[in-house]
């Protein structure tokens, strides 16, 4: 059963009615609020306040306001006048049931009316946006085309302004070339002006010379007047001495071997003219980068700072240009030492090897390093007979290294050392 809230105060005015109900520590919230036009209800379980007003109420301006523990009502009056009292008096239960009744169904009436006419007003809202947004849109582009036709028009005058100054730089080079080509017509007449006026005089005296010579009984075309006539002598022939350097290599002649030299040498300018011809895939590297010398140069630095992997790509480019080169494949070796590639590292070696033939002092260096090369990675992968060859070949070559001696006589100690383990 319901706690009915029966203490209230209420006052009021032609137009409106005040009504004031105290909620001693209760929570109330606009949700414990039911108002129509001749009905008001407070719920607040289990309290109960209901009241069925003497007149119709303008439910729609009337307020309530929840505070200091009172709920203040200010119900505005339909019609301005007089209330007897704030409640129907003499009111039995069928009509305050039916007026309940009737109230719960106006107040789901007019809620489901406001529901839709903010459904309305949404979708008005919605069209609204919708249509500022795309006049927005419009705009914009209206803006955007305005500016490619700015742009357009200006890039139109330009072309015209450039054809313009075109037509008259051909105009001007045209109008040169017809006088240049006058200016050397009239020289060329000139000239030939020049050569008439000369030849006639000429044959006039030698015709004159002629008949005197003939008056003097004389008829040898080789007179004398004829002779002094005649054009000068040519240039007496002279000599011109070139002396040539026939030596390349320091070595004396008597301890050098020239057929070998000379064989070396045509076998170097072949290989620096050699560029292979299927390299239609690298038509897009520049013209230095198309150089295996200048890419040698430039392996030689990366191994320097220690990309080892860099310049082996630098190399093996270089080798795809100019497979001749001996110097491509020894510096490749030295590079797959540092990167433990020793099976190339041989492979390289013995390329550089095969190329630095034949034997001359002037690769000298470049085979005492194939040897040592390969003979390293002989040496690593535990191939010490063949390392050891390959370092008592590069002895051979320069018998005065001691570094290489010393790592010989290492080898023989780790020979050695496996044969009297076995």
């Amino acid at each position: 059963m319901p706690v009915w809230l029966r203490e209230y105060s209420w006052r009021q005015s032609p137009s409106a009615v005040y009504l004031s109900l105290p909620v001693r520590g209760l929570r109330v919230t606009p949700g414990s609020i039911f108002c129509t036009e001749q009905y008001l209800k407070v719920s607040i379980p289990p309290f109960l306040f209901e009241a069925i007003l003497y007149a119709p109420i303008d439910d729609t301006n009337s307020t309530a306001k929840i505070g200091n523990e009172v709920i203040f009502f200010t119900l505005y009056k339909k019609e301005a006048a007089m209330w007897d009292s704030l409640t129907l008096a003499n009111a039995n239960k069928e009509k305050l049931q039916c007026l309940r009744e009737n109230a719960v169904l106006r107040a789901h009436e007019k809620a489901k009316e406001e529901t839709e006419a903010k459904k309305v007003t949404k979708q008005e809202h919605k069209k609204y946006a919708l249509e500022a947004t795309m006049k927005l849109e419009e705009a914009e582009r209206k803006r955007i085309e305005d500016l490619k036709e700015k742009e357009r028009q200006k890039v139109t005058r330009d072309l015209e302004l450039w054809k313009k100054q075109q037509d008259a730089e051909k105009q001007k080079r045209a109008q040169k070339e017809v006088e240049l080509h006058q200016e050397v017509e009239q020289l060329k007449e000139k000239k030939k002006e020049k050569m008439n006026k000369t030849r006639i005089p000429t044959e006039e005296t030698s015709k004159t010379r002629l008949k005197t010579t003939r008056g003097h009984g004389s008829y040898s075309m080789f007179s004398e007047n004829l002779k002094e006539e005649q054009l000068p002598a040519p240039r007496a022939a002279a000599t011109i001495k070139i002396n040539f350097t026939s030596r390349v290599f320091p070595t004396a002649l008597r301890e050098s071997r020239v057929a070998e030299e000379e064989e070396w040498l045509r076998k170097q300018a072949e290989a620096r003219r050699t560029i292979s011809a299927d390299l239609s895939e690298l038509e897009d590297l520049k013209e230095e980068e198309k150089n295996p010398d200048w890419l040698k140069d430039k392996g030689n630095k990366m191994f320097a700072t220690g990309d080892y992997l860099g310049a082996v790509n630098v190399y093996n480019l270089a080798v795809r240009l100019n497979n001749k080169l001996p110097l491509l494949y020894l510096n490749r070796a030295a590079c797959h030492l540092k990167l433990r590639n020793l099976h190339k590292a041989i492979e390289d070696s013995s390329k550089a090897l095969e190329l630095l033939t034949p034997p001359v002092p002037d690769n000298e260096n470049a085979r005492v390093k194939a040897y040592v090369r390969r003979g390293t990675a002989f040496c690593q992968l535990e191939l010490y007979m063949e390392g050891l060859q390959d370092y008592e070949a590069a002895l051979k070559i320069d018998p005065k290294n001691k570094t290489i001696e010393e790592d010989a006589v290492k080898i023989r100690h780790l020979i050695q050392g496996t044969t009297q383990d076995s």
